[in-house]
């Protein structure tokens, strides 16, 4: 097919080489390798499509529509050479025919590709698929009834012209059927009012399967965007670029309707439309300006002036109209294509704003201004408290949501004012926007941390100076007194032993009861400090003591390898953190069996205990135990998860980072 079409244009460029330009102007008639052109760019993709999907309709709708179109243009041509010569030569009549008479079916083709495309079946439904049926017997009737009527009314309905006079030898009617006077005339006037008609059931179809199959009918809405596009050019164009526009148009078409069936995903057709849409829609405003531009150039100049409002046009419009197309963009689009400036805007911002909240602000003010979004609101998540969230502008009643993350961990989303049409972000705007928010957010965050540090130091530094007074108290108030009480009653027991031994004795009794009260107190000081047996017995073995004097569950203790190497830190935070999970246990659980597991694992403490026990219920508020448990593992920089797996049972998990704590 595709050698036929080819071999159609080629054989018409050469007959269109021999008829002289005033004959084909007096026939009326185009150049036919202009038409054959569009024959053989709707062939190519229909061809491809066809050795790809044999059997699939729509590949031959392309290849045959091709074909008849390449067809077409060399019957013009023919008919061109044919009557060059008087008699006419052999073949004028068919041409005539196949050219003025059989080319309208190719009206049949738009409609075909519309109610086959995608699938190649007619649409879903009786009523449906009856309205299709109808709708192309519509489109059928006015090529019928061109085979069928008079040369000279259909001439006359047309065109309201006479027939050339080079047709005048030539019998014009081969399939003409004869009817009474006053008969052709209304029906050939109702068959091509039909045409457009016919077309709005195509059309339905087309916007009922969108919903269905989005991404393959927004190839056939991209192919008809640039087809309305290159019409609309034609405008302003010089005549002879109609012809060249056809053929872009009928080319975009065929390559986008294959594209759609075999290769939908070939690229992001929502960013291929959005562009198209933006920059056909200024390239059409730009064209016009100049054309108005030049027209009021040459009405208002002398034909002596011409080279000078030329020179003039040249030297201030052209500068002026690239800074108009930037400006006419940017209020558009905004600056989503200059990404070098947006990234320097935001940097230029986020230096002036110390504060995280002021930073967040300038995110969404430079976002909102360089992609002209009607709202923007920037979320960032902070560690155990809320979020920092800025927003500009005023939210609409459609976001769009897009995650923030940063080395692969969400830490804040943007939320974005759904813009217009045509303003909508493309697959590379959002990657754009990924990489701007991504980078200022992680600098807010990390901002917000170093905040966050600083105030964890200072809350260090408070706690060591409130534990030292805690000590100070205990030894001064508590213990100081003990060992000097003890001193005195050693001291009155030697003085009265040389007179009443019995009552030195009884006094020295209670000197040495007074030494285990004060020993005591120093064995509470040193277990509050850090449990002694996590020295005599190891983390392990701590835990196992501790889960041997627990009443009431059966507590199981498990662990891995590397627990006689961790930070002392962490062995404190783990045994507490035991510890208040057990005795929750035993308080609230009702718990038959507990289980304790310690493990090391890349680089983490990860301490789980699991009872079979009532569970802890969504609205239960947090307890003394499980806040200091949180607390404890926030300290380390670690996490905890606190939750019930099951319809019973809870299960409390913490991990506690080793390397930071051992820098």
């Amino acid at each position: 097919m595709i050698v036929v079409a080819v071999a159609a244009t080629v054989a018409a460029a050469v007959l269109d080489l021999r008829v002289p330009a005033a004959h084909r102007r007096d026939l009326v008639l185009e150049a036919g390798w202009l038409a054959g052109i569009p024959g053989v760019v709707l062939a190519v993709p229909g061809a491809l499509l066809l050795r790809r999907i044999p059997t699939h309709p729509v590949a031959w709708v392309l290849c045959v529509t091709g074909l008849h179109w390449s067809l077409d243009g060399f019957a013009s041509s023919w008919l061109a050479y044919a009557t060059l010569s008087e008699p006419a030569r052999p073949g004028a009549e068919f041409a005539f025919w196949a050219y003025q008479r059989l080319g309208a079916s190719l009206l049949l083709a738009l409609p075909l590709v519309l109610l086959l495309y995608p699938d190649g079946r007619l649409p879903v439904g009786r009523w449906w698929r009856v309205a299709a049926i109808v709708s192309l017997a519509a489109t059928a009737l006015f090529p019928l009834a061109l085979l069928a009527v008079p040369s000279d009314i259909a001439q006359d309905q047309q065109t309201g012209a006479a027939l050339p006079a080079a047709f005048a030898a030539l019998n014009l009617d081969l399939t003409t059927i004869p009817l009474p006077p006053g008969v052709w005339e209304p029906v050939f006037a109702a068959t091509l009012a039909l045409v457009p008609l016919s077309l709005l059931v195509p059309f339905a179809v087309v916007i009922k399967r969108y919903r269905a199959n989005r991404v393959r009918m927004r190839w056939l809405l991209w192919a008809a965007v640039v087809d309305v596009l290159v019409m609309l050019s034609t405008v302003v164009t010089p005549d002879w670029f109609t012809s060249v526009a056809l053929t872009i148009a009928v080319c975009v078409t065929g390559v986008a309707v294959a594209i759609g069936i075999v290769r939908p995903d070939v690229t992001d057709v929502d960013e291929l439309l959005g562009g198209t849409l933006r920059y056909g829609a200024l390239a059409i405003a730009v064209v016009a300006v100049d054309a108005l531009v030049l027209g009021v150039t040459t009405a208002l100049a002398e034909r002596d002036a011409a080279v000078l409002a030329l020179l003039v046009v040249t030297a201030v419009y052209g500068p002026l109209r690239h800074r108009l197309w930037r400006l006419a963009g940017r209020l558009m689009f905004g600056r989503r294509d200059d990404r070098y400036g947006v990234v320097a805007s935001l940097a230029e911002q986020l230096e002036r704003s110390p504060a995280p909240e002021e930073q967040l602000l300038a995110v969404a003010r430079t976002v909102a201004e360089a992609f002209r979004a009607p709202f923007v609101a920037v979320e960032v998540d902070r560690a155990g408290s809320a979020s920092l969230v800025a927003s500009y502008g005023t939210r609409p009643r459609e976001t769009q949501v897009l995650p923030i993350t940063y080395r692969g961990e969400a830490v804040g989303r943007l939320v974005l004012g759904r813009p217009g049409r045509l303003r909508a972000l493309s697959a590379r705007d959002e990657r754009l926007l990924g990489d701007v928010v991504r980078q200022a957010a992680a600098a807010v965050r990390a901002g917000h941390l170093a905040a966050e540090l600083q105030r964890s130091r200072h809350q260090i530094v408070t706690a060591r100076e409130e534990e030292r007074r805690r000590l100070r108290r205990d030894l001064h108030d508590g213990l100081g007194p003990s060992l000097g009480a003890v001193a005195l009653r050693i001291d009155a027991a030697r003085n009265v032993l040389r007179k009443d031994a019995v009552r030195g004795d009884g006094m020295l009794v209670q000197a040495r009861e007074d030494a285990r009260a004060a020993l005591a107190d120093v064995r509470r000081l040193v277990h509050d400090l850090r449990p002694p047996a996590l020295d005599d017995v190891g983390l392990l073995g701590a835990i196992r003591q501790q889960a041997d004097k627990m009443p009431g569950p059966t507590v199981t203790v498990d662990g891995g390898d590397g627990l006689d190497r961790l930070p002392a830190a962490v062995e404190v935070a783990a045994y507490r953190i035991v510890s208040e999970a057990l005795t929750n246990v035993v308080k609230h659980a009702s718990a038959s069996a507990c289980t304790v597991t310690l493990a090391v694992a890349g680089g983490d403490l990860v301490v789980e205990v699991a009872d079979d026990g009532v569970g802890i219920r969504p609205e239960t508020p947090a307890g003394v135990g499980l806040v200091s448990i949180r607390e404890r593992v926030a300290e380390l920089g670690g996490h905890c998860r606190i939750e019930c797996p099951g319809e019973h049972g809870t299960l409390v998990r913490a991990v506690l980072p080793l390397l930071e704590v051992a820098k």
